[in-house]
């Protein structure tokens, strides 16, 4: 059964060189409900029409004719017009080194090129989900008193993870560009909850997890690990280093939920 979409009041912008890919897109939107999304060609036609007018998600490739998506993604989150505007990517391409990127930038889903209908409207209501978190009321602690140490050398996945959390009823944040500055500040500043990514200079992930678990004066403190590897004995490594989850990046909110729950509460 296709997956349904939770609005149909939506503004899209469809960035796509390809005239063909940029009425399959349509066509699969429209099929979806939503209707008459907007069109770019390139960049920097994209950048012009959402300066005049603000989608609520752009829908791009990753192979512009004048930049990559993951330039136009980046220009998006440096302008405080449009840094909040949920990004999909739609693409064929499937080495890291491509993809990682975007995924640092605060890409909120990753679709493939081709693609289904159900494909597309569960990357849409993903995006839609992460922009819509409902706060947590049913636990038996007090959110806005935790204080969580989010580690990211990437500033705009800092913001992205952050802003759900803020939406789950979080309140309290340091944050540290990379695993060596966070284990200087776990030094002297108790935290109750660290949310990680893996890949960063200085100290990567593994490595910030295995100091506190084995150095640290914290060491039950309970660690989220928000990552983009996709390899499965590094994925393995991390778990074997004692995290207390690990939620992919781009993430689905209702997983955050359920590994926060579950890291909290220490189950």
């Amino acid at each position: 059964m296709a997956t349904t979409i939770n609005t149909t009041d939506l503004e899209l912008l469809i960035v796509e060189p390809s005239s063909m890919q940029r009425k399959v897109i349509t066509q699969t939107c429209e099929a979806l409900g939503i209707p008459s999304p907007r069109h770019a060609e390139h960049g920097a036609q994209a950048l012009t029409s959402m300066s005049q007018h603000r989608p609520d998600i752009v829908i791009s490739a990753l192979y512009l004719s004048d930049m990559l998506g993951t330039d136009l993604v980046h220009s998006m989150r440096t302008d405080p017009a449009t840094e909040d505007v949920a990004f999909i990517l739609v693409s064929s391409e499937t080495r890291p080194q491509a993809l990682d990127p975007v995924r640092q930038s605060g890409v909120c889903a990753i679709v493939p090129k081709p693609f289904t209908t159900d494909q597309l409207a569960q990357a849409i209501n993903a995006t839609l989900d992460m922009h819509a978190v409902e706060p947590i009321t049913d636990w038996d602690l007090d959110l806005e008193e935790l204080k969580v140490l989010l580690v990211d050398d990437s500033p705009h996945a800092r913001k992205c993870i952050r802003r759900v959390l803020e939406q789950l009823g979080l309140r309290h944040f340091i944050e540290a560009d990379n695993g060596a500055e966070a284990a200087g500040i776990l030094g002297d500043t108790m935290v109750d909850l660290v949310v990680t990514d893996y890949n960063m200079p200085e100290m990567d992930g593994k490595a910030l997890v295995e100091h506190i678990r084995q150095h640290s004066w914290q060491t039950s403190v309970p660690i989220l690990m928000v990552t983009s590897e996709q390899d499965a004995s590094r994925l393995a490594a991390i778990e074997n280093a004692g995290v207390s989850g690990i939620c992919d990046k781009p993430f689905d909110p209702g997983t955050v939920r359920r590994l926060l729950q579950r890291a909290l509460s220490g189950d």
